[in-house]
């Protein structure tokens, strides 16, 4: 999903000089640049005082059990069913300790936003943003390393994981979207003849409540989903990941800090099922916010078809699901770059990225060299406990997640399917996965057509005669259309593969790996089951939350009704 070390980006620019070559991408018009500026990712390097601080944390917080209540308006509430988020490579050990809400608790949490919403609509949109960038510097400077240690052992994310995530993109995130609607604002209508009629915009959230619905594996997208839509005037109900409950807990703490208003955004762990048939039940529903799978997102859409015209407005429904996201070799590609880009995009973070990349295409001519890359670097990579900081991938998220994960690599098992590399499974402790590569022969195989969501990379190796015919199936063998990257020197072909890709990935990389995009940089989303393709980090994802109203003001009498023609 969205996030990326800037210092890996530059060093991709400079090994792929696109600007010496000409871009293949037409550059008409060169916009000009937003003033705000990208978080700086910090090394953590032996001695440094961010790793100081960052190890305090980590051991202050494994040696207690936070315990976090649910919050509607100004008030904190228990519940009778208690719950605990675990560590997942230590899942012995409990993080903290949280309570489900009732069906009673989310219906009043609807009441206290509803009317909240109404009072902080009407708190001028410039105070708004500066309690945004407030946040941002509070989550840059006094909470970096709350919000990196929670992410860590909350969500098994080594250092650099975590700071690109829970720092650097859940700062940017706040930057860029005050910065954006800053930018919006702007905007206005024409008036010919200001002296007499005057036309404006304004921007409004929506009277009712935004639902947003986040997954556990980016910090950033909790925070994301519950304050974009809030930074515009409307009010919501989180419901935070169970496995990212402590960080995204931190989140909220701080915006309180910052200045958000109780009942603008409240915190509502609870039973999803449960959440999700109370708010599609309500009339004040305005909007859902969600990051997860498909099948909860169809469900969640399928209640708000089914209660349609029982609503104050149409909800707003805005999703990000996944993909089934792909390398395609080419047999110009650059070895190196192919094998250290795809070791990245398939294990980072366990494949737990919404961009991760889980299938590869590779000619003949180079698997014999991709795949003894690939297969010797994977035996290097380090799995275990994320605050030991030469760990490279951590454990997935839950026992849900091991069990479906391993289910794959058994299947990858059977012939004539191959594991090159890892296969080994293990969640005596931790939920450990070994980053897997598996080849198979078909093309159709469930490996290379259905989402892991997990550090398995299945690879097809197809003759170099049939470069154009493997191309054109990339986008009828999966119903995502999320990330992709393509690996080529030749510029003809990428030219051609770029239409006919076009289709197949909302993000795409040329000579770069399927993830880390960069909010400003590489606005976020894809479309067919991937989700809505609203491009979060982008101008237009905070306005997709707004309500705007157009005025006129008229400075001069109307005196007459006829028409001057029909004096003639």
């Amino acid at each position: 999903m969205l996030s990326a070390c800037k210092s890996t980006l530059n060093n991709t620019l400079q090994r792929i000089p696109f600007r010496s070559l000409g871009s293949i991408v037409p550059q008409e018009k060169l916009s000009e640049r937003l003033a705000t500026q990208n978080e700086p990712v910090l090394q953590y390097l032996k001695g440094s005082e961010e790793r100081k601080e960052l190890e305090k944390q980590l051991k202050c917080m494994q040696e207690a059990v936070e315990e976090v209540p649910i919050v509607i308006g100004d008030h904190e509430f228990k519940s009778q069913d208690l719950r605990y988020q675990v560590i997942p490579h230590n899942h012995g050990k409990k993080l903290a300790k949280f309570y489900y809400a009732t069906e009673d608790m989310i219906k009043n949490a609807i009441k206290v936003a509803t009317k909240a919403q109404v009072e902080w609509d009407r708190t001028p949109i410039y105070e708004r943003i500066q309690i945004w960038e407030k946040a941002a510097d509070l989550m840059a400077t006094k909470y970096r390393q709350e919000l990196n240690a929670a992410t860590m052992l909350g969500q098994s994310k080594t250092v650099v994981q975590a700071e690109i995530d829970s720092s650097a993109e859940l700062i940017d995130f706040f930057r860029f979207n005050a910065g954006f609607m800053k930018e919006a604002l702007k905007y206005q209508p024409i008036s010919e003849n200001p002296q007499v009629t005057l036309n404006s915009m304004r921007y409004r959230g929506f009277d009712g409540f935004i639902a947003a619905i986040s997954p556990f594996n980016f910090t950033a997208i909790g925070g994301n989903l519950a304050y974009t839509p809030a930074l515009i005037g409307n009010a919501v109900l989180w419901k935070p990941s169970d496995t990212a409950l402590l960080s995204n807990w931190k989140i909220f703490q701080i915006c309180r800090e910052a200045g958000v208003p109780a009942g603008v955004v409240n915190f509502i762990p609870c039973d999803g099922p449960l959440f999700g048939n109370t708010i599609t039940s309500s009339k004040y529903l305005a909007g859902i916010n969600f990051t997860g799978s498909v099948p909860t997102f169809n469900y969640l859409w399928k209640k708000v078809g089914d209660q349609m015209g029982t609503y104050m407005n149409y909800p707003r429904l805005i999703g990000e699901c996944g993909g089934k996201n792909y390398h395609f070799v080419h047999p110009t590609a650059d070895v190196t770059s192919v094998v250290n880009g795809t070791i990245r995009a398939a294990f980072e973070y366990c494949g737990q990225k919404c961009s991760a990349c889980s299938r590869m295409y590779v000619p003949e001519s180079l698997w014999g060299q991709i795949k003894e890359g690939l297969v010797e670097a994977t035996k290097k990579l380090k799995v275990g406990d994320v605050t030991e900081f030469d760990t490279f991938t951590g454990a997935v998220i839950d026992e849900k997640a091991f069990k479906r994960i391993e289910g794959y690599i058994k299947h990858g098992q059977k012939s004539p399917n191959t594991i090159l590399a890892g296969g080994r499974c293990d969640a005596s402790r931790g939920y450990f996965v070994q980053p897997t590569i598996i080849q198979t022969q078909d093309l159709n195989d469930k490996l290379m057509t259905e989402e892991i969501f997990g550090p398995v990379l299945a690879v097809y190796v197809y003759k170099d005669s049939k470069v154009n015919e493997v191309l054109s199936t990339i986008g009828s063998t999966t119903p995502y259309a999320l990330t992709g990257a393509i690996f080529s020197k030749d510029r003809k072909f990428l030219q051609h593969a770029l239409e006919e890709l076009k289709m197949t990935a909302g993000n795409f990389y040329i000579n770069d790996r399927s993830t880390g995009s960069v909010v400003g940089q590489q606005p976020f989303g894809g479309a067919r089951m991937s989700g809505t393709n609203d491009k979060a980090g982008g101008p237009y994802y905070v306005l997709r939350w707004g309500n705007p109203q157009a005025i006129k003001e008229t400075f001069v009498q109307l005196k007459d009704i006829d028409y001057p023609y029909m004096k003639a």
